[in-house]
């Protein structure tokens, strides 16, 4: 290949096993200047970077990680088609960087043997090489680089360390002829692989070497159906015969892979890495003595998700006032506006105020929590704690039906379901594949948190225990995470009972070792993640605000002006206003003080009936009042109904929609109340007796655990699965079982407290 353009933009794929550094380096090669998409007819998340080095300009793909390149299904196919240049929306990949970790090279360097034979070329990245130094090891790069023939370069991701040598190398690499490694296959073997070849050739099916040696290695039959088309009558037989010979050579399929790789890594390694006499005992070995252990670990697991949730709330009392007059004076700002440009009063102050401030203002002062929650989420993946809790449940969910590969995507779904569903295509088993999807919507999302926490401040009790490192509410709080926990192990044994019948498949997984976590990469995913909530806000929040907001200030009742109580307001306002005049003026007597703040409570009282009568005559009145049979068992009035529907597209929207109800249901006082203390204040239509008991919050909490209030889930689960059966099918159960416990909490708790 001649020497690459500069003006070309050059192609680097990053490949390498699980918990190597690859995403770390990703980040660190290309900082913001990254996106993330899926392949088209896929649903395999692809993530692209830009990277320039002096004029050279790179384009860089992150490939899923994978411990080897056997493809079982179209989603693991992605990466060989891509590293083949077999896919048209993707370039073929001028440089492979190949990460593997350092302490682990016999096993990380199966996966390279595989790249090689790709022949592109390629650049072995040894990431964390203080782990070589932790464990007493040395790794003798260049011997290792001279061995495989391709330029080794060792770094530390995290730290940055190594960064630049390994640019230099990116831009060598690209000017490189790419060339064939050995076969690590016996003769045999490889004789095998050639008249398999031929015979794909003349039945019309070529395809690259790599892909033959798969099709005779595969013995799960996957190549062989998606890429045989008509010939596979005439190859599969072939192939079954090739293998029946082989056997009779002393090369199984598919054991002879394992076999000559492995010894390949040995002859590679000879000379290039040194290891203790005995294994150091390391503050890993140490830790996970106590944090892997049965009893211990899980109280350890406990404790820590406590102090998470403590915390988060902790940090959401402190920002509350904070974030609730930031509402408040937005709100203000907004009015006076309007009132400076003369469009004050009507519908365009009620939908700028009430509907887009009152909406979309009401979750966001909830951010604070959001990245709290976030950031330690980060902070726990990147120390390595994270494989341990998958590991620690293995035995848990093994009695559930499903192995601890499910974990992983269940503890991504506390952030947001949808990442959580798209990681359980690391599940081969289709059936576990299948279940963890369906049952991954019931981990409490972020989503969910601003419901927890405004009905948790707002209505429950606020009590400490253990000298106040714990509250009430957070308890509460974290309660609502635990049941989710448990109804997903429910509805996940009864589907592997029922529907979903299967043998509970093996789990083995490698624990990465514990390292100090990059600021860097803690503070990108929660930033990442975080700008996630504020573009909802900013979009389907604000749509769905604005949509509330109409059908709750429409139609204008034909007597608006001429309400039975607007002459008694009218008459109020007189006595008011010369009151207030001498109140500014600092000439009121203690009497007259008294007076003047009766008068103002009795018009603001009047002006909420006013408003009230509004809202209930409103289309989101009318239709709450229709569904309020429905709901009343449950504790809630046709206003938590209203919204309890609406936020059906998102969890998060009930916040919003309330806050949207409660503004447009009372009159414009000169005080503002936070949504908090309208929920306090709130009545059942006609009596004093208060809407939010503390049956009621738990009742709404409980709902909102279970429910499947989230539209972009079940698109996803649709996507996942190629069928509409299953999100419709989530839909429905979730539902029903948000409901029932809904109805029991309230029922119960409603009983209990009298």
């Amino acid at each position: 290949m001649s020497t690459i353009n500069s003006q070309r933009t050059i192609s680097i794929a990053l490949i390498g096993n699980p918990n190597t550094g690859k995403s770390t380096l990703f980040n660190a090669l290309c900082g913001t200047r990254q996106r993330v998409g899926n392949y088209p007819g896929v649903t395999v998340e692809m993530k692209s970077g830009r990277l320039q080095v002096g004029s050279q300009n790179f384009t860089l793909l992150d490939l899923p990680g994978t411990y080897s390149l056997a493809p079982r299904s179209p989603d693991e196919m992605i990466t060989i088609d891509v590293l083949l240049g077999r896919r048209s929306d993707v370039p073929q990949p001028d440089v492979v960087l190949c990460i593997v970790d350092a302490a682990n090279l016999q096993r990380n360097l199966y996966l390279v043997s595989q790249v090689l034979e790709l022949g592109r070329p390629t650049v072995v990245v040894l990431n964390m090489m203080d782990m070589v130094a932790t464990r007493q090891m040395t790794v003798d790069a260049a011997r290792l680089a001279q061995q495989l023939g391709v330029p080794v370069v060792p770094l530390q991701a995290n730290k940055r360390i190594g960064i630049d040598q390994l640019r230099e190398a990116i831009v060598t690499a690209g000017e490189a002829t790419p060339f064939l490694s050995e076969s690590p296959f016996p003769l045999a073997f490889q004789q095998a692989v050639m008249e398999l070849e031929t015979e794909l050739s003349a039945a019309g099916q070529p395809l690259p070497r790599y892909l033959v040696e798969r099709l005779l290695l595969d013995t799960s039959g996957y190549l062989a159906e998606s890429h045989l088309d008509g010939a596979a009558d005439r190859i599969v037989p072939a192939i079954g015969a090739l293998r029946q010979r082989l056997a009779g050579q002393e090369c199984p399929v598919p054991a002879i892979e394992a076999i000559s790789r492995y010894q390949w890594v040995g002859r590679v390694l000879d000379g290039v890495a040194t290891h203790p006499a005995t294994r150091p005992i390391t503050l890993s070995d140490s830790a996970d003595r106590f944090l892997t252990h049965r009893f211990a670990g899980s109280i350890a697991f406990l404790i820590l998700m406590a102090a998470v949730f403590q915390t988060v709330f902790f940090i959401g009392k402190l920002s509350g006032g904070w974030n609730e007059a930031a509402v408040d004076g937005a709100g203000q700002l907004v009015r006076g506006l309007l009132n400076w440009i003369g469009l004050a009063g009507g519908a365009i102050e009620s939908l700028a105020v009430s509907g887009i401030v009152g909406g979309v203002g009401n979750v966001l002062v909830f951010l604070p929590q959001i990245l709290a929650l976030f950031l330690f989420i980060a902070v726990l993946e990147d120390s390595g704690y994270m494989a341990r809790a998958a590991y620690l449940m293995d035995k848990l969910m093994s009695r559930l039906g499903l192995s601890g590969k499910s974990f992983i995507p269940l503890l991504s779904s506390f952030a947001c379901a949808i990442p959580g569903i798209m990681a359980a295509r690391v599940i081969e088993n289709r059936r576990d594949r299948l279940i963890t999807i369906l049952v991954a919507p019931l981990m409490s999302c972020s989503a969910r948190l601003p419901v927890y926490f405004l009905l948790a401040a707002a209505i429950l009790p606020n009590r400490s225990f253990l000298f106040g490192l714990l509250s009430l509410q957070m308890l509460f709080i974290m309660a609502m995470y635990l049941l989710g926990m448990v109804v997903a192990a429910g509805v996940a044994l009864l589907l592997r009972r029922t529907l979903l019948k299967g043998a509970t498949p093996p789990f083995v997984m490698e624990l990465p070792a514990y390292k100090m976590p990059s600021l860097r990469i803690v503070l990108w995913r929660a930033g990442e993640r975080g700008w996630d909530f504020v573009r909802r806000a900013g979009t389907l929040i604000f749509a769905t605000s604005i949509l509330v907001w109409a059908a709750g200030y429409y139609p204008r009742a034909s007597d608006t002006t001429n309400h039975p109580l607007r002459a008694e307001i009218a008459a109020l306002t007189k006595q008011i206003e010369p009151l207030q005049e001498q109140s500014a003026a600092g000439k009121l007597s203690d009497a007259q003080k008294a007076k003047l703040t009766a008068l103002e409570s009795k018009q603001g009282d009047l002006q909420n009936q006013v408003a009230g009568d509004q809202m209930r005559q409103s289309y989101l009145g009318r239709a709450g009042r229709f569904i309020e049979p429905v709901v009343r068992p449950l504790g809630w009035d046709w206003r938590i109904g209203s919204a309890a529907v609406a936020s059906f597209p998102a969890r998060e929207v009930l916040v919003s929609t309330l806050g949207v109800i409660y503004n447009l249901g009372e009159g414009q006082d000169e005080e503002s109340l936070s949504l908090r203390e309208q929920l306090q204040k709130a009545k059942w239509d006609g009596t004093e007796q208060p809407v939010y008991t503390v049956p009621v919050a738990l009742s709404l909490m409980v709902f909102f655990a279970l429910c499947a209030q989230c539209a972009s889930t079940l698109v996803v689960i649709k996507r996942e699965t190629q069928s509409w059966r299953w999100p419709l099918f989530t839909f429905v159960y979730m539902t029903g079982l948000a409901y029932v416990g809904a109805l029991i909490v309230y029922q119960v708790g409603t009983r209990f407290m009298s």
